[in-house]
């Protein structure tokens, strides 16, 4: 006691200093657990080590040694004076509170058991004391974790929270440590760190110097006095970290083995990667209403991965889904243990990714600048490829940058995508690369655009959201969604396919939609960030692996947790999360897998990106070009337009869309431009309806109905009887619709599911004609579902087809370009251009397109898909100048109708735009104002082929039929000329003129077709002679006169009392002034004459009360007599003697009319080998394709069971189905 007096009588050391401290530090292998928040929480971090501070401030730097001593020998004269061993000092940090502050608050971990905290306050009073001091604050023992802001805030409790889940730490204190701080700069900036001075032994009270004073995490003083880091307990740097695995005993631990059974040899070639962002709850405490819905979404069959990546991780979701037998039963390795078991740490940040995986791995941690922010490096165990002998894994990167659309945010998505690429080439160059997740990358160009505009990013963001893509692409990464879609091996949902017209660019394949999904609506609110972005993506390195599947899902809703239950006032839907989820199929590249499977390749022309120069590298000019010129319908075209093809639907279809007793249904579908989404106001709506009955009966009740509705805005204009089948020309609002029919009950019943099918499938093993009806719309869906961006390609289509218009190449029926076929030589640009996953932008689809057609060779390359036609079959005749493929069947040369002077003409054309564009100061405005060729055309040759056509009758019908057909023929001219004259060039302007000062209003209508000659370029041969000269002429002169004689001599649409035509050499003076001729010859009366007359005579007219197909009604007769009158008479139908109905209307009939029930009736028919056989109507097979299929002409008889009665008789012609044929209903 009298030491211990004469201490305390000593001088009093000043503890005023913060430059000192003197704590109590937890042995390292506690250190990981407590960095991983600190890193994040904690504004010491970098400064301090986790530590229990017992006096601070301290001593001042000058008196540590004598304040040291002192200390030491208080702590030995009260070991001297305690014999019992008990009183070693324990420590247990396992409980978490917070010190509020003024400003903030401290978020802290501490001993809940107040002897043991006793014992470490007697500690500090002890050193107190040592210095002449007592203590005059209230001292709690702790350890600071982190910081917060608002005590009332939701982070402040999730902090407080995760604190509390930390693992209990428990050890003895048997030093304490001496901090003393050292103050820098680095780079110009003031900092301070706390180095360890020294230590007291609490055993032997020595005192142990640092000279100088050490780096905490280096400290020799700190490595030996406690138990190092474990190698087993996971690091947030580049240590090797163990996945958890659930254990028999009902637990989860780590899986430390560095091997594992290996997988099956399939299982090591192939390997199946989803990735989900789950949205975490920000709100305390968190609802776990969504939970069940996310992990039904990941346990789908079809959704079940080999490895899962989960953006937005929170502790207590994480905890939630280690609970399901079945996610456990799937994925027996996750990259982090539940957080709410007790030797389980939490997840360090609020959002975390977590990776589940059905094969063990191991994983590191790459942090980047900002904090919460890294990426899990997963090392696969047993998958990866086999390069010279050695085995090499399967690297996956799991991916969260930066959300927003902001400068900073931009800026640090590029710093992360960097460093993360940096590291994987620098640390696995060889190794095969996954990398998946939440990118976070804005892909609309409508968002992009926008924020530009309101200068909410600057110009050179702009620029870094386009290197972004930059990076990927040069990093060898594929994009697996755009791969996928390419190949056909990724289909839009329907939802989504209906959707594609509405979308910008970059907007397909959107994961994030606030336009669906109301919790990503939530997120984001209103404004220009209002739109799709495909933020969540799987790329992989395209040298090691094939794509050969991809998958979105998460888009169906279902009812919260919460809300469901007897007691639930009502059954809220929602989605799982604000974004889908994405899953990739991929295999594993092994020798011979770069050979591609297919002999496409060597026929495919390859297609190199052309640089964009200056002004042109600018998509909203492009745009806003096409938008001056009109090229995009307004919204009230669009409206208008919809409305026609939803009352031309209604009159056709009737509301019967489904059928009874499981019968077919009818579709119609609109095709060419308008399904395509690529139309103009200028443009046709094609429409193709398929259904069970046959061509014959659907024309006969469409008809009818089209007649019946011409009071609600509809025009039949005229019918048209050609090779490839019946089509129907109308006007609903003034708009021009084209209809055809397809008969196909296998295809009508299986809408649109057929659609998807492969084109080799059965269900296509259809007669030649029916697979033409059918080709429009196969193409269609097959284009909408495999271009990567069809914004981009829709934008792009437009400016060529203006182009095309203008320049005067575009018009199928004259040999020169077609809506499908510059469909076809985008669609192999944009795929060819984008094959490898990286999005490419307009203006380079476009540019590159323009390049590339200007050098192709057109007599001896093919355009084709290689991504469709991967078995390329088709052999090209030497009477096809220009070969374009389409892409189903029958027919695949698009360009049949071309010829040698038309594709000169094309070819001409691509390499002046090719040339235009290469312009250092080329801008899409003057392009396309270049473009207007018609003026150009008329001043361009001295001399022309002028077709004079004249029409005076008062028929719309007579007038198209002989325009058109002339027309159709201008192509045999063209022909003919070049086979007599191959050294002249002859163009075809494809569009009719009249004269400057002729009226609209004339009835007597004139127009010319010019031809303009000139010497063809490639020809080598001197100036003629007079005589060749002669010669020429002659040969002019007698093709014209061919040409005159095959169009007279046309009676079916050539009347020489309605019409003429001439055909003669003019000079370019002699043409006059003209401008170009965009009447109808014609005028359209209803019901008239024109249209009758070009039914088939076959149509029959049915004489009985009862009802047809389609809603039970069969079509009004017309009689000869009634044909010029100006409107149609529709009167019930009469009993008449007519032609006998075919057998086929009786099955359509009896199957669709609802008094008639088709299971009371049989077919009696003639057998080859039995003789006359008997089968119930509803089991008569009409698809020939059916193995049951029987001809109808082997028919003889249709047969009521209930009472036995014929109702339909061959042998005798009678039949009271219809009335047809010899009938008692004759005496009526």
């Amino acid at each position: 006691m009298a030491t211990e007096e004469a201490s305390c009588e000593g001088r009093a050391i000043p503890i005023d200093s913060y430059d000192t401290a003197l704590c109590i530090i937890p042995p390292k292998r506690f250190w990981p657990m407590f960095n991983r928040l600190r890193a994040l929480y904690d504004k010491a971090y970098e400064k301090w080590p986790p530590h229990m501070n017992l006096v601070y401030p301290f001593v001042r730097a000058e008196d540590l040694p004598e304040a040291s001593a002192l200390v030491a020998s208080q702590m030995s004269l009260i070991s001297e004076n305690t014999t019992s061993s008990s009183e070693a000092i324990d420590v247990r940090l396992d409980a978490a509170d917070v010190f509020p502050h003024k400003h903030h608050n401290t978020i802290f971990v501490y001993d809940k058991v107040g002897e043991r905290a006793s014992r470490v306050q007697d500690l500090r009073q002890a050193a107190l004391r040592a210095l002449a001091h007592t203590s005059t604050t209230n001292y709690r023992m702790h350890m600071t974790v982190g910081q917060s802001q608002d005590i009332n805030d939701a982070s402040h409790k999730f902090l407080l929270e995760k604190a509390s889940l930390l693992p209990a730490a428990e050890w003895t204190v048997d030093k304490l440590y001496i901090l003393v701080r050292e103050r820098m700069e680095i780079d110009g900036n003031a900092f301070s760190q706390m180095k360890v001075w020294g230590t007291i032994d609490l055993s032997t009270f020595s005192i142990c110097r640092a000279d100088p004073p050490e780096n905490f995490d280096r400290s020799k003083l700190l490595i030996g006095t406690a138990d190092e880091i474990s190698q087993t307990a996971p690091d947030n740097h580049s240590r090797v970290n163990y996945p958890y695995t659930f254990s028999d005993d009902g637990r989860w631990i780590l899986h430390q083995h560095s091997t594992a059974q290996p997988p099956g040899e399939s299982d090591l070639r192939s390997l199946t990667v989803a990735s989900y962002n789950v949205l975490a709850e920000f709100t305390y405490p968190p609802s776990e209403s969504r939970y069940p819905l996310i992990v039904q979404n990941i346990l789908q069959k079809a959704i079940l991965a080999d490895v899962l990546v989960l953006q937005e991780v929170t502790d207590d979701f994480l905890s939630f889904i280690c609970q399901d037998e079945n996610v456990r039963g799937h994925y027996r390795f996750v990259s982090s243990g539940p957080p709410n078991q007790p030797d389980v740490e939490p997840l360090p940040s609020h959002l975390n990714v977590v990776v589940l995986s059905r094969w063990p791995f191991t994983w590191s941690w790459l942090s980047f600048r900002r904090r919460h922010k890294g990426s899990i490096i997963v090392r696969f165990t047993d998958i990866g490829k086999q390069d010279g002998g050695i085995f090499v894994p399967v690297i996956l990167a799991t991916v969260h940058l930066t959300c927003g659309l902001t400068d900073g945010s931009v800026s640090s998505k590029k710093q992360e995508l960097q460093a993360l690429i940096t590291h994987l080439s620098e640390q696995y160059p060889r190794n095969p690369w996954i990398l998946a997740g939440d990118f976070n990358i804005t892909t609309s160009s409508f968002t992009i655009d926008a924020a530009l505009r309101k200068k909410s990013i600057s110009s050179q963001t702009g620029i870094y959201l386009k290197g972004l893509e930059d990076a990927i692409s040069k990093a060898g990464l594929v994009d697996t969604w755009t791969s996928a879609r390419i190949n056909g091996d990724f289909i839009d949902s329907e939802q989504d396919f209906g959707r594609q017209m509405d979308m910008f660019e970059g907007e397909q394949g959107a994961t994030f939609d606030p336009t669906v999904n109301h919790l990503a609506a939530e997120v984001v609110g209103a404004g220009f960030n209002n739109r799709p972005q495909r933020y969540d993506r799987i790329l992989v390195k395209g040298e090691d692996f094939l794509v050969s599947g991809f998958a979105i899902f998460g888009r169906r809703q279902g009812h919260l947790h919460d809300s469901i239950g007897k007691d639930a006032p009502e059954q809220k839907l929602s989605y799982a999360s604000d974004h889908w989820g994405i899953r990739c199929s991929l295999k594993i590249k092994t020798l011979g897998d770069d050979v591609p499977p297919n002999n496409s390749a060597k026929f495919s022309v390859p297609v190199h990106p052309s640089p964009v120069l200056g002004p042109l590298n600018d998509a909203t000019d492009l745009r806003s070009c096409l938008d001056g010129l009109g090229v995009f319908p307004s919204e009230a075209d669009i409206r208008r337009r919809k409305e026609a093809f939803d009352l031309l639907k209604e009159v056709v279809l009737d509301g019967n869309l489904l059928t009874e007793r499981g019968k077919p249904t009818f579709v119609l579908v609109p095709v060419g431009s308008y399904g395509l989404g690529v139309w103009t106001t200028s443009s046709d709506i094609d429409c193709l309806c398929i259904g069970p009955i046959s061509s014959k009966t659907f024309f006969s009740l469409a008809t009818q109905r089209l007649r019946r509705a011409e009071g609600r805005g509809i025009k039949l204009r005229r019918r048209v009887n050609a090779n490839s089948g019946t089509m129907l020309e109308l006007e609903v609002f003034d708009i021009k619709m084209d209809l055809q029919y397809c008969p196909s009950a296998t295809v009508a019943e299986t809408w649109p599911h057929s659609m998807r099918l492969p084109a080799t499938d059965p269900v296509f093993s259809l007669p030649t004609q029916i697979l033409a009806k059918l080709k429009p719309a196969r193409d269609m869906y097959y284009i909408q579902r495999t271009i990567p961006d069809y914004a981009a390609f829709r934008t792009a289509y437009h400016l060529i087809k203006y182009w095309a218009k203008h320049r005067g190449i575009y018009s199928a029926k004259f040999g020169l370009l077609s809506g499908i076929q510059i469909t076809v030589l985008l669609a192999r640009v944009c795929k060819l251009l984008s094959h490898d996953g990286t999005p490419v932008p307009l203006p380079s689809i476009l540019t590159t397109f323009f390049h590339h057609y200007a050098q192709f060779d057109w007599s001896t390359q093919l355009a084709f898909d290689p991504f469709f036609h991967r078995q390329l079959r088709y052999v090209r005749t030497p009477r096809e100048p220009m070969a374009i493929l389409g892409f189903h069947p029958p027919i695949l040369n698009t360009a049949l109708n071309a010829s040698l002077p038309s594709v000169r003409t094309i070819s001409d054309e691509f390499k002046r735009a090719g040339a235009f564009l290469s312009q250092e100061h080329a801008t899409w405005g003057s392009f396309l104002s270049a473009a207007q060729g018609s003026a150009e055309f008329l001043t361009a040759f001295k001399t022309f082929i002028k077709i004079d056509a004249q029409f005076w009758g008062v028929s719309l019908a007579k007038g198209s039929g002989f325009v058109g057909w002339l027309e159709s023929r201008c192509v045999m001219l063209l022909v003919d000329l070049n086979r007599r004259l191959p050294n002249v060039h002859a163009r075809i302007w494809p569009a009719r003129f009249m004269k400057e000062d002729a009226s609209e209003d004339e009835t007597d209508y004139q127009g010319h077709y010019l031809i303009g000659l000139d010497k063809w370029e490639g020809s080598t041969e001197e100036p003629m002679s007079r005589d060749d000269m002669k010669a020429t002429l002659g040969s002019l002169h007698a093709a014209l006169q061919k040409f005159e004689t095959q169009i007279r001599s046309d009676e079916k649409y050539f009347d020489p009392h309605t019409s003429w035509m001439s055909a003669s050499l003019v000079n370019r003076s002699e043409l006059g002034a003209l401008r170009p001729d965009s009447r109808e010859w014609g005028e359209y009366t209803v019901g008239g004459d024109d249209f009758d007359e070009e039914e088939e005579e076959e149509e029959e007219v049915l004489g009985s009360d009862d009802e047809g197909p389609l809603d039970s009604e069969a079509p009004t007769g017309k009689l000869k007599s009634n044909k010029k009158a100006a409107t149609a008479s529709h009167l019930a139908r009469p009993a008449y003697s007519g032609k006998f109905r075919s057998s086929a209307d009786v099955i359509n009939r009896i199957r669709w009319d609802p008094n008639m029930d088709s299971g009371d009736y049989i077919v009696g028919y003639e057998d080859r080998f039995l003789g006359i056989m008997e089968r119930a109507l509803d089991s008569w097979k009409s698809e020939q394709t059916d193995e049951e299929f029987i001809p109808q002409h082997r028919i003889l008889y249709f047969k009521r069971m209930s009472d036995g009665v014929l109702v339909w008789d061959r042998k005798e012609r009678r039949d009271t189905v219809f009335g047809s044929g010899i009938s008692s209903m004759n005496a009526i």
